[in-house]
């Protein structure tokens, strides 16, 4: 494979639905994030989020809005409830019960909005919160929240080669935590290799050996729950590390404060589904 140094970059216009964090709140705790004994501020991260979806349409990208819905705090991460290849739906199932009407409100709204292939899935998977498309690949998370049985599904439906990875820190309990997609035309990514148990780390060594490896403090910034548009790196501001080897590939750096979304276990990522 090519060296990915000093490229030339070309974002290309995106669609992405998102969901304001109007009844966000910590009340239970189902990552190692979440504390519901510290405050959330509501107008403050509606005022992050707002940030995040006007950074986007002032780059050229649309951004739908799904309604959010009263006794579901978590629906603020949208990339959670589904996954959407080449106009197709695959819906998710979530693992906790607490989460598990999301998925039924992103169903609705597909199908208010003329997506006719939407499939409800038989195993557990939560949307592109442990999916990760490129051109070639979609890659899949598994340890913590997706079945294992989720890729199989995945496959037969969107009619790509799924490849399971194995993650084994709870810190990062979703694949969007610990890699993202940074050109997904060249099949190229960043991960933070520690999330992943080592076989799964000999496989992204071998399908992407010229990844950018973020280090410890990056990662525990969610630093990789990012957004690409091939060009554009929208990322949280506190991944300092991230910044000087995106710019040495030819990426821009945007570095975003999801301070306050942070208290869920999410960032720039969970907030953004890509409506392919």
């Amino acid at each position: 494979m090519r060296s990915t140094r000093s490229t030339a970059r070309r974002a290309t216009p995106r669609r992405y639905l998102m969901c304001p964090p109007a009844h966000f709140k910590v009340t239970y705790s189902i990552n190692p994030w979440m504390d519901p004994a510290k405050p959330v501020d509501v107008p403050l991260a509606l005022a992050q989020w707002e940030d995040l979806r006007d950074r986007y349409r002032s780059l050229g990208h649309v951004v739908e809005v799904l309604d959010p819905r009263p006794g579901l705090p978590d629906m603020v991460f949208a990339a959670n409830g589904a996954t959407v290849v080449d106009g197709r739906v695959l819906g998710a199932r979530f693992a906790h019960q607490e989460r598990e009407p999301e998925a039924a409100a992103h169903l609705e709204w597909f199908r208010a909005h003329g997506y006719a292939e939407v499939c409800e899935p038989v195993h557990v998977n939560e949307g592109e919160g442990d999916f990760a498309v490129t051109a070639s690949y979609v890659l899949a998370g598994r340890g913590f929240r997706a079945s294992p049985l989720s890729h199989g599904e995945a496959q037969e439906f969107f009619g790509r080669p799924v490849i399971g990875l194995d993650l084994v820190d709870p810190r990062f309990y979703h694949l969007d935590t610990a890699l993202a997609v940074l050109d997904d035309a060249a099949d190229e990514v960043m991960y933070y290799p520690a999330a992943f148990s080592p076989g799964s780390q000999e496989v992204l060594r071998r399908m992407f050996p010229d990844a950018l490896i973020a280090d410890e403090a990056s990662a525990m910034a969610l630093g990789l729950n990012a957004v690409s548009d091939g060009r554009r790196v929208l990322l949280p501001q506190a991944a300092l590390g991230l910044f000087e080897p995106l710019r040495e590939r030819g990426f821009e750096p945007v570095g975003m404060d999801l301070g306050e979304l942070l208290k869920g276990g999410g960032s720039v990522k969970c907030c953004t589904l890509e409506l392919r």
